[in-house]
């Protein structure tokens, strides 16, 4: 069975991109997308409770992706399953260096300081 390359394309950022800085407000895609990945211009720092919301970041959600507001696979360890991870971190104070790129699902991005490039995506 073949893959339809239109609907992997729309998982990597085939939908358009933004551009953010420090001194914007934060920035959320269009209706029914997702940010798929974030290429950070200048080292970037993300606000400390809003600069990464990730798509699944909602109460008694099993987050899967990184983010500033709510550790992702973050259960006790031991605890782990077939789907979430332990001890996964919350995104906080930490300096993403220019030219590197994260990869995940987020519905909003808060920087604050440095600039980045986001990708829209499914």
């Amino acid at each position: 069975m073949g893959i339809n390359s239109t609907e992997v394309a729309y998982n990597f950022g085939q939908l358009g991109s933004m551009y953010t800085a420090a001194s914007n407000e934060a920035i959320s895609p269009p209706t029914n997308k997702v940010f798929i990945a974030i290429t950070m211009v200048t080292d970037t720092t993300f606000d400390s409770s809003t600069g990464l919301i990730a798509d699944n970041d909602s109460a008694g959600a099993g987050l899967e992706y990184i983010g500033t507001a709510t550790a992702a696979h973050n259960v006790s360890d031991g605890s782990e399953t077939t789907s979430t991870g332990s001890e996964g971190l919350v995104v906080d104070s930490v300096i993403f260096p220019a030219g590197i790129t994260i990869y995940g699902r987020w519905t909003e991005i808060d920087i604050d300081t440095g600039s980045c490039v986001a990708y829209i995506g499914d």
